[in-house]
């Protein structure tokens, strides 16, 4: 079984809120996977189907792989790097804000028929 990967690293967006989507998408083939992807309003979907169609990109270029017969084998969110920034609040303190950076991978395996 061959397997293809695409990462995005240091996506901005919170680990936790791309993580909601792994369940939809994971063990499904790709294009159902990316249809339901399509669909969703959550900002994380948009990110992840971008990745997922750069994996299929890199499938296609490998002759020995059938792009049609792809599923999605895994899909691993990382935590990236965090930005620290600091506001203003009352009697001169500051509050932090923590903004939050990911690292996905999505593994595509093609089927054996």
């Amino acid at each position: 079984m061959e397997e293809v990967t695409a990462k995005g690293r240091f996506i901005r967006i919170s680990p936790q809120k791309v993580r909601m989507l792994v369940g939809a998408v994971k063990g499904r083939p790709v294009e159902d996977a990316l249809n339901s992807l399509k669909f969703m309003p959550q900002k994380a979907a948009g990110i992840v189907e971008k990745i997922m169609r750069s994996a299929v990109a890199n499938a296609d270029q490998k002759a020995d792989i059938d792009v049609d017969s792809l599923i999605v084998k895994n899909l691993l969110v990382d935590q990236g790097p965090s930005y620290k920034r600091w506001r203003a609040r009352a009697r001169g303190r500051v509050g932090k804000i923590i903004k939050r950076t990911s690292h996905i991978t999505v593994v595509l395996a093609d089927t054996p028929v």
